[in-house]
């Protein structure tokens, strides 16, 4: 021990001692480290449960559904359809025997005919179709010339005409003779070989005019033979 170093052990008896901090250890990084892996593994076990939720459902799905042992009438349509006779080239395969059933149809009713309603016959269809009705008399009117005329009669030959007419019926239209039946201006027997009407003198005069040619050859002709014997 040096000189001015020493310690008064006075002094050193009244001063407080002073002791050197106590160092507090250092942390280790055990601490840390545990604590990561415990949130490590919670992650992972996250990490796990998520991905199953997502691929449950998918795997469900994917799974082959239950079959239930149910006949419905589509089914059986379905097996109907499958027995059927195919013929291949060469080979037949015969087909599967059915059950047999028969079908009844109810007939359709034939209709009763609708018998047709009589209608009662009157008087006037009764004298048409006997032929009874009464003459259709000539209410027209005219001259001779005008029904020659209209007759298709030359105007050569009106003079004969007109001589035969008026020996016959007096240019009466309407004239009939009460026991044979001649009828009209020139008296035709039977009345009803006149085309159209008898009465009608122009009717009349254009039978009369074939008539006069066809047996006579012309009026002049007929004129002559009526001349001699008083008809025609």
């Amino acid at each position: 021990m040096t000189s001015g170093t020493e310690i008064d052990p006075a002094i050193a008896s009244d001063a407080p001692v002073r002791t050197a901090p106590k160092k507090s250890p250092a942390r280790t990084p055990r601490r840390w480290s545990r604590r990561r892996g415990v949130v490590g593994g919670f992650a992972a076990f996250g990490v796990v449960a998520f991905a199953a939720a997502i691929v449950a459902p998918t795997g469900m799905a994917l799974a082959d559904p239950p079959v239930a042992d149910v006949q419905t009438p589509f089914s059986l349509a379905v097996q109907d359809t499958q027995d059927l006779t195919v013929t291949a080239e060469g080979a037949t395969i015969a087909p599967v025997s059915r059950g047999a059933y028969d079908v009844y149809v109810t007939p359709t009713p034939t209709p009763t005919p609708t018998p047709e309603p009589e209608v009662a016959s009157t008087d006037s269809d009764s004298s048409d179709s006997s032929g009874s009705a009464g003459p259709l008399y000539y209410t027209g009117g005219g001259a001779p010339a005008e029904w020659m005329a209209a007759a298709g009669i030359a105007s050569s030959d009106w003079g004969y005409v007109d001589y035969v007419v008026s020996k016959e019926s007096g240019w009466n239209p309407n004239a009939t003779n009460s026991s044979s039946g001649a009828c009209g201006i020139v008296q035709a027997l039977p009345c009803s070989k006149v085309p159209g009407n008898g009465y009608d003198p122009v009717d009349n005069l254009r039978w009369a005019n074939g008539y006069a040619t066809g047996r006579y050859g012309s009026w002049a002709g007929a004129y002559d033979f009526w001349i001699n014997n008083n008809w025609w």
